[in-house]
């Protein structure tokens, strides 16, 4: 192998959720970029979008089993015999857990084989603890992106945090939201984070207009608390309340599909709101198509869990559905209220089914805020535009 490769490390890979990582993946492919992806753990989805089948970089799963401590001293004399100074690096591990060393001694290992000069993780826990510990195993450079679960969370770690974005060669984040925190909460180690939005294939998403669309709302994302679907469904039992005849679909699968479900019955919104599962990326593309409203009702859960900037916000906004989102991270970067969407409080169903209601009711206003959500996605989020700024940052800080 003569040309340099840069290793891809993620927690778990294929996700069905994280098409951002994939889409990153594919723009730089088609850049001409080599790359190789390592997982920490295998697969847990049973649904995975088509869009994996177009990524060429194969996948290694890192050892996530550990080695029994019996053969722990063998195990780091097998590394220290292939990598060159690993003695004097091993103080980078102090305070890791153990099984992150075991994999960043595998992935450091496997650098030095496949010729990997770089390392870039996604999300800054246990993924870019792995990068982090393997780049200095293996005399190499790391980046990583931050997002939003890994920076809010109440169980993020300060100082933890603060010492990957001193070692990494670069830090980007996807928002001006979270690179405006970082910087306030880590000061000088936090100067050199850079924003670089997610993005999309735009040949992917043909805009459509949506002003004869149905009166249907469709909300796609995993069913967990920061989503805030509990309160699309109040809002849908206003407007029921108040005599709409109006559809919603909830697309996506997750731990709180029964108390969800549960709470459709009980507020006897049966023949309103129906919940599909996961779909395939063109499934869901179709569904967004034909709906007037895409509701993302974000919210900050009670543990500080957050989203960053939801990628099928900016799948509807290149498809031509109007958004209606709430007021939580970068959100409001894209959904610019009045602009190009409408943003509502967050936890506020009335305010949410008000906005419904406007949208539904006007359409005009849907196509001016369609066309104009458009032409910020084709200028901020074009995937390949924004993986060239991604490479010349993490490449070239």
């Amino acid at each position: 192998m003569t040309q340099n490769r840069i290793g891809y490390v993620v927690k778990r890979y294929p996700r069905f959720s994280e098409t951002f990582i994939v889409n990153e993946i594919l723009a730089h492919e088609a850049a001409g970029l080599e790359l190789e992806v390592f997982s920490l753990l295998p697969p847990c989805d049973t649904h995975f979008q088509d869009s994996i089948a177009w990524v060429r970089a194969p996948v290694h799963y890192l050892p996530s089993e550990g080695s029994k401590v019996a053969n722990f001293w063998a195990y780091l004399g097998e590394a220290a015999k292939v990598l060159p100074g690993f003695w004097e690096s091993l103080s980078a591990a102090q305070g890791e857990d153990v099984r992150d060393v075991y994999q960043a001694i595998a992935l450091a290992r496997m650098a030095q084989e496949r010729n990997i000069r770089h390392l870039h993780s996604h999300f800054a826990t246990s993924a870019t603890s792995v990068a982090r510990i393997a780049a200095r195993f293996a005399g190499i450079t790391y980046s990583f992106t931050a997002h939003a679960k890994d920076i809010f969370h109440e169980s993020i770690q300060t100082d933890d945090l603060r010492r990957k974005l001193n070692d990494a060669s670069a830090v980007v984040t996807v928002s001006d939201f979270n690179l405006a925190h970082l910087q306030k909460v880590f000061g000088e180690a936090a100067s050199r984070v850079r924003r670089v939005y997610n993005g999309l294939d735009l040949k992917q998403f043909p805009y459509l207009s949506p002003e004869g669309r149905p009166q249907t709302i469709v909300a796609v994302g995993r069913l967990v608390e920061k989503k805030g679907f509990e309160y699309l469904i109040d809002a849908c039992a206003i407007l029921k309340q108040k005599g709409r005849s109006v559809r919603c679909k909830i697309i996506g699968g997750g731990e709180l599909e029964t108390n969800l479900r549960s709470l459709i019955r009980q507020r006897s919104l049966e023949a309103t709101i129906a919940m599909l599962g996961p779909c395939p990326q063109s499934e869901i593309a179709k569904h967004l198509h034909d709906a007037a409203v895409l509701a993302a009702p974000c919210i900050i859960g009670n543990d500080g869990n957050r989203d960053g900037l939801p990628t099928v916000l900016l799948e509807a906004m290149a498809l031509g559905t109007p958004c209606v989102s709430t007021d939580v991270t970068g959100v409001p970067e894209a959904v610019q209220d009045g602009i190009t969407g409408l943003i509502v409080p967050q936890r506020d169903p009335a305010a949410l089914a008000v906005a419904i209601e406007r949208l539904l009711d006007d359409p005009p206003l849907r196509v001016q805020l369609a066309q104009r959500a458009r032409a910020l996605v084709e200028a901020e989020f074009n995937i390949h535009s924004n993986a060239s700024q991604l490479r010349k940052t993490i490449f070239c800080p």
